[in-house]
C-alpha cells in the first residue's frame, strides 16, 4: 500500500492540492444562476453552506474507497469493483461525453462572454472568442503533461488574488444593499424548497473537482490522520471564501441585478475598486477560468484514454494513443470536439447543471457502495475510514438525492437530455463487447 512510502504526501500538500483542485472559476459566475433560482439574501448565503457541508461529507466518503483502492481510472474502478464492468464504463463514458466537454464549453463560453465585456467589443464575438480560448487550451495539452502542469501551477497562484481580494477587502467596505438574512422567502414567491434544491445543483458546480482529493488518498504518508483533516480544513475554508465573496456580491448589487448576470464579479470589482481596479480583477478572474478550462482538460482527457487502453470503447487503439511528450492526443482532440458542439448548443448554466447532475448521480452509487462494502468486505483493508460513520456518507447521501431529485421535477429537458447522451453508452458496450467475442 502506498500509504505507507515516508516519501508519500505530506499534510500541507494535502491541503494544498484541495485548494488547487476545487477552487476554480465557478464562485464568480454561479451566483447568477443561484439567486435567478433562490431569489432571497438569506437563502442564497444558506445554499453555498449547505453545498460546502454536502461536499465535505462527500469528499470524506469517496476517500474511503479511493484508500482501500489506490488505482489509477479512479471512480471507474470503484463503480466497476461494487457493480461491475458496464457501471464503471458508463461513469468514464459519462465523463468523456458530458462532463469534461459540458464544463469546458461552458467555461469556455464564460471565458468569451467575460473577454468581450472587459474589452468593450462586440457580444457577436464572444462565441469566437470562446472556440479560441479552447482552442489554445487543447494546444497546451498536447504540449505535454509537464507543460500543462506549469499552466495550471500558475493560474493557482493567479486565480487565488481576485478570490482574496473580493472575499477580504470587500468585507469591509461599506455596501450599497441592506443585508437582510431573514427571511429565507423567496422575493419573487417562488417555492423555498425548490429554489432551494436549485440552489445547490447550481453551487456544485463551484465546489466540483473534491472527487480528485480521493485520488491522493493512497499516496499520502498517512490517510488515517491527513487525509480526513485535509479535506475538512480545506472544504471548510473553501466554503468560508466562497460565502464571504457572495455575502460580498448581494451586499453591493440589488438581488434583481445579479439574478442572471455573468457580469456581477466584474462589476462588483468595477464598484469596489475603481474603473481600473476593476479591470486587474476582471483579468485575474479571466486567469482563474483559463485555469479550470486547462484542469478539466488535463485530467478528462486520461479517462477515455484509460477506457482506450483496457479495450473498452470502439476505435480503442486511437484513444490510447500518446504523442512522445505522454499527451493522449486523440482524447484530447475528441473531448475538444464535444466541448466544440456543445458550445454551438448550450449555455453555461445549462452545460454545467447537465455535468453536475449526471456526475452526482453516479456519487450518490459510490455513497451506497462505501456502506455496502462495509457489510460485504469487512475484511477489505482500510488505511483510512470515514469519520463519524454511517452518518457522513447518509448525509452525503441524502442531500444529493435531494438535488437530483428537485432537479428532475424543475429541470426536466436538462435531466432528459444528459441521462440520453449517458444511456447511449449502454449499447455502445456491448457491441463493442460482442465485436471483442468475434
Amino acid at each position: 500500500m502506498k500509504n505507507s512510502n515516508k516519501n508519500g504526501i505530506g499534510p500541507f500538500a494535502a491541503f494544498a492540492t484541495v485548494m488547487g483542485t476545487v477552487i476554480g472559476g465557478g464562485v464568480f459566475f454561479k451566483t447568477a444562476s443561484v439567486v435567478s433560482s433562490t431569489y432571497s439574501f438569506g437563502l442564497t448565503i444558506l445554499v453555498w453552506i449547505v453545498s460546502g457541508i454536502l461536499t465535505i461529507c462527500a469528499g470524506l466518503t469517496v476517500s474511503e474507497l479511493a484508500a482501500a483502492l489506490p488505482e489509477s481510472g479512479g471512480p471507474v474502478k470503484f463503480l466497476e469493483m461494487g457493480y461491475g464492468k458496464l457501471t464503471g464504463f458508463l461513469f468514464g463514458w459519462a465523463q468523456s461525453l458530458v462532463y469534461t466537454p459540458g464544463n469546458i464549453a461552458g467555461l469556455c463560453l464564460v471565458f468569451g462572454a467575460q473577454f468581450v465585456n472587459l474589452f468593450h467589443m462586440s457580444s457577436s464575438a464572444s462565441l469566437m472568442i470562446a472556440i479560441i480560448c479552447g482552442l489554445t487550451v487543447l494546444i497546451v495539452n498536447l504540449l505535454g503533461s509537464q507543460f500543462a502542469g506549469r499552466v495550471q501551477s500558475v493560474a493557482l497562484i493567479v486565480k487565488l488574488i481576485p478570490i482574496l481580494i473580493i472575499a477580504i477587502i470587500g468585507l469591509f467596505i461599506p455596501g450599497q444593499v441592506h443585508v437582510q438574512l431573514w427571511p429565507f422567502t423567496p422575493i419573487n414567491h417562488a417555492n423555498p424548497w425548490s429554489a432551494f434544491g436549485q440552489g445547490l445543483l447550481a453551487t456544485m458546480f463551484a465546489y466540483d473537482g473534491w472527487i480528485g482529493i480521493s485520488n491522493i488518498a493512497g499516496e499520502l504518508k498517512n490517510p488515517k490522520k491527513d487525509l480526513p483533516k485535509a479535506i475538512i480544513i480545506g472544504l471548510s475554508l473553501i466554503t468560508v471564501i466562497y460565502t464571504l465573496i457572495n455575502f460580498v456580491f448581494l451586499k453591493n448589487m440589488p438581488i434583481n441585478e445579479i439574478a442572471g448576470n455573468q457580469n456581477t464579479a466584474a462589476q462588483v470589482a468595477t464598484e469596489l475598486f475603481g474603473a481600473y481596479g476593476g479591470k486587474l480583477v476582471t483579468i485575474g478572474i479571466l486567469v482563474s477560468v483559463y485555469g479550470a478550462i486547462n484542469g478539466y482538460l488535463f485530467t478528462g482527457i486520461q479517462i477515455p484514454r484509460v477506457l482506450g487502453a483496457e479495450n473498452m470503447v470502439p476505435f480503442s487503439q486511437h484513444f490510447a494513443k500518446i504523442t512522445k511528450n505522454g499527451a493522449p492526443y486523440v482524447a484530447a482532440i475528441f473531448q475538444f470536439i464535444v466541448a466544440l458542439i456543445m458550445m454551438f448548443t448550450g449555455s453555461f448554466d445549462i452545460l454545467t447543471d447537465m455535468s453536475m447532475f449526471i456526475v452526482w448521480s453516479f456519487f450518490c452509487l459510490l455513497f451506497v457502495e462505501v456502506i455496502m462494502l462495509r457489510k460485504k468486505r469487512p475484511d477489505l483493508n482500510r488505511p483510512y475510514k470515514v469519520p463519524g460513520y454511517p452518518v457522513i456518507p447518509i448525509i452525503a447521501l441524502i442531500g444529493a438525492l435531494f438535488v437530483l431529485v428537485i432537479t428532475i421535477f424543475t429541470q426536466t429537458g436538462l435531466v432528459i437530455a444528459g441521462v440520453i447522451l449517458t444511456l447511449i453508452g449502454i449499447p455502445v458496450y456491448y457491441l463493442h463487447q460482442r465485436n471483442i467475442a468475434k
